[in-house]
């Protein structure tokens, strides 16, 4: 059985740091292109950088390039998204995703979802 569980979400101030975390199993963690999707309340689903299998190039949505970074440790299966310079409007759940590429700072053809962690950015 397939599982993706993230944590590392909570409140922080403006200008504050975290790191999300993703950590797999059931699925060959190489096999997949990793992504990172956000959903604030009445908005879509969106995502907001993604991980290639191999090369180690990663994507990032313009809005959040320059203070957020994704990485994967293949030993441990897990994925990050180390966040920096938070803003009010990043404010959403967010969730991790395996699919078959990087369509940009998507995740395309998500196969697999994680049940997300709440990031609330207020002062």
């Amino acid at each position: 059985q397939v599982q993706l569980a993230e944590s590392g979400g909570g409140l922080v101030q403006p200008g504050g740091s975290l790191k999300l975390s993703c950590t797999t199993s059931g699925l060959i963690f190489d096999d997949y292109y990793m992504g990172w999707f956000r959903q604030a309340p009445g908005n879509l689903r969106e995502g907001i950088a993604c991980s290639t299998r191999s090369t180690g190039r990663v994507y990032y949505k313009t809005s959040v390039e320059g203070r957020f970074t994704i990485s994967r440790d293949s030993a441990n299966k897990t994925l990050y998204l180390q966040m920096n310079s938070l803003k009010p409007e990043d404010t959403a759940m967010y969730y991790c995703a395996a699919g078959s590429g990087c369509a940009s700072y998507e995740t395309d053809n998500v196969a697999y979802w994680g049940q997300g962690t709440q990031v609330t950015v207020s002062s």
